[in-house]
Formats: structure tokens, C-alpha cells, sequence
């Protein structure tokens, strides 16, 4: 008799407490073990945000954990309050830290506010950013993720559109000396190596944006295309790596490259970011690259303004969990 594949194990962070993160986190994972049966989830958070009803089926429950780590104050749904900062930074700790031991195949994050973090006292710029020094990453690279469906925009049969980043959080008026050769080049590195080792495609085509408007114009609307990211384009290609560009941010996402790119690099947030939200609509997955461990999130924010009303969408942490569960799956094929 053939004996069952190991259950695949995601942690969740469920992220605000005053915010739609528990109630998603428990929503969605709920679904997604109905959906998949090799999978057990474990939700990180106060067990008073995740309340479980009697009626769910015992099978599920068999693979869902609830990992209660309690608040520091009181929540009222839609009010932020900093004494919970520490709470939540706990709660991306343990999921790291269960990542890192081998306990957990990967993590899935709800949101977060980094206000309430850095009101609190603790320096704090983004998941992204808190990933890497946690794992002691020096570099690593934010992508969203979506399937286009069959008849968007022309496409033939379903499409993944995957936009990842050079900078992230940054000032715009700060993106321009941020960039440099070596920052764009590893960036392409780690990019295409995640697609391979992660996302298991053997040759991913990848497509790069220029800084400026028109690219730059041939050095009359910027050089930066000309200094550096050219050069770290031609690096990559040197090794192998199937990269062009750069291309004008505003015709990168035609819908012909769209069916034949792997992955679309971004210079900076809202170039990559504002196309692929306009056709994901919510539904997109954020992905962590170049880390040691596995982890997605949701592609929106709080959503203070609807916080404990029953009404959050619960289907971009849905998505995140079916991504980090298949990027496991594909894990344990790696020699």
C-alpha cells in the first residue's frame, strides 16, 4: 500500500489585530482545507480574534491549530492602538522562527500597519524588509503574483503575471540613487534563480523597465538606463539568464509579453504595482524572493474600515495560502 505524502505545514501571521487579518486568516483557511487535503495550517494570534464555530467539520479541525499568543491591550475592530505593536512582531517571529527549525514548510502573512509599529518605538519598513534582517538576508526582493484568466486581456489560456521589484519602500525622490549595478544585477540573480527553485521553471523569460519616462529617451529624459541598468542587463545575459530591456514602464505590460514573460522587474513601487493591481483586482499574492524560507502574503492592506463587520474578501489570503502551499510542494522536488 502506498503511504501518504507528509501533510505540507503553513504557519499564518494574522497580522493587526484591530484590522481584517484574523478574520481572513480563519476564513481562508478554513476554504483552502476544505479545497486540499495535504495540507495542516497552524494561525498565529489571539484565540479571542479566532473564534471557531461548533459546527465545522471535525476533519477539519484535525488540521487546523490555533496557536494562541495573547494581546497586549484590548482590540476594537477598526481602532489601532500601539501597546499591540510588540503582539504582532511576535507573531512574525514565531512564523519565522518555525520556518527556520523545519517546523513550518512555509508562511503566509496577513497585514500588517508598520504605523502603529514604528508609533511604538520599533523601526519597522515593511514585511519585506523585516524578513531579511530576521533571516539575516542581505538582500531580497518583493513580487506579486496573479493568474490572469482565459480571454483577458486576448489571452489564449490562463496566465501567471508576475511583477517583482528593485526598490520597494522607498520615497520616490529617493529611488534614483538607490539604484546601481550590482543592486539591479543581484536583484535579476535572485529573480530568476526563485523562478527556477521556487516556482520551478527551468528558463524563465524576464522583462525589465527603465527608470525614466520613454527609458530614458537615449540619455535625454535620464541616464540612469544608460549607467546602470543597461550594463546589469547585459551582465545577466552573460550568465545565461533570459532578461531583456530596458523597456518604458507605461507599454512593459503589453498583453503579448504578458503571455510569454515569466516575470516583469520593476525599478521602483507604484510602476510595478499600480498595472498589476488595475487587472488583479485584489486577488494577487505577494512573494518574498531570495529568502531561505517560504513566504507569501495578501496583495491589500487593513481595511480598518470594515474590520470586524463580516464583510472582508477573504480570497487574496486564499490565494496566498494555495501559492505558499505549492511552492513547498515544489521545494521537497529540489535535490
Amino acid at each position: 500500500m502506498k503511504q501518504a505524502a507528509p501533510l505540507v505545514n503553513l504557519v499564518v501571521s494574522t497580522g493587526e489585530p484591530a484590522g481584517i487579518g484574523p478574520e481572513v486568516s480563519l476564513a481562508a483557511a478554513l476554504n483552502f482545507l476544505r479545497e486540499q487535503n495535504g495540507v495542516a495550517i497552524t494561525l498565529l494570534g489571539d484565540d479571542r480574534l479566532l473564534n471557531l464555530s461548533k459546527n465545522i467539520d471535525p476533519a477539519l479541525i484535525n488540521r487546523l491549530q490555533i496557536q494562541s499568543i495573547k494581546l497586549e491591550a484590548p482590540v476594537v475592530s477598526g481602532i489601532l492602538n500601539s501597546q499591540n505593536a510588540q503582539y504582532v512582531v511576535t507573531l512574525l517571529d514565531q512564523a519565522i522562527n518555525g520556518c527556520e527549525q523545519g517546523r513550518f514548510d512555509a508562511m503566509v502573512t496577513a497585514p500588517l500597519q508598520k504605523s502603529v509599529i514604528n508609533d511604538a518605538g520599533t523601526p519597522f519598513t515593511g514585511h519585506t524588509e523585516y524578513l531579511a534582517q530576521q533571516c539575516d538576508t542581505s538582500h531580497v526582493v518583493m513580487m506579486l503574483c496573479a493568474t490572469l484568466p482565459s480571454g483577458f486581456l486576448g489571452l489564449k489560456s490562463p496566465r501567471d503575471l508576475r511583477v517583482a521589484l528593485v526598490t520597494t519602500h522607498l520615497p520616490l525622490r529617493d529611488v534614483s540613487k538607490a539604484l546601481s549595478y550590482d543592486l539591479i544585477l543581484e536583484t535579476i540573480q535572485i529573480v530568476n534563480r526563485d523562478l527556477q527553485k521556487k516556482f520551478s521553471i527551468a528558463n524563465p523569460v524576464i522583462r525589465m523597465a527603465g527608470l525614466n519616462p520613454h527609458a530614458g529617451e537615449s540619455g535625454y529624459l535620464g541616464r540612469e538606463e544608460i549607467e546602470v541598468i543597461s550594463p546589469a542587463i547585459e551582465a545577466a545575459k552573460g550568465m545565461g539568464i533570459q532578461v531583456s530591456g530596458p523597456y518604458p514602464g507605461d507599454t512593459m505590460f503589453d498583453p503579448e509579453s504578458i503571455a510569454q514573460v515569466d516575470a516583469f522587474i520593476a525599478m521602483y513601487h507604484d510602476q510595478g504595482l499600480a498595472p498589476f493591481k488595475f487587472v488583479t483586482f485584489g486577488n494577487g499574492v505577494n512573494v518574498t524572493l531570495g529568502l531561505p524560507i517560504i513566504r507569501t502574503s495578501v496583495d491589500h492592506g487593513t481595511a480598518l474600515d470594515i474590520a470586524g463587520k463580516g464583510i472582508a474578501d477573504s480570497s487574496s489570503m486564499l490565494e496566498a495560502l494555495r501559492l505558499a502551499y505549492q511552492l513547498a510542494l515544489n521545494q521537497r522536488k529540489q535535490p
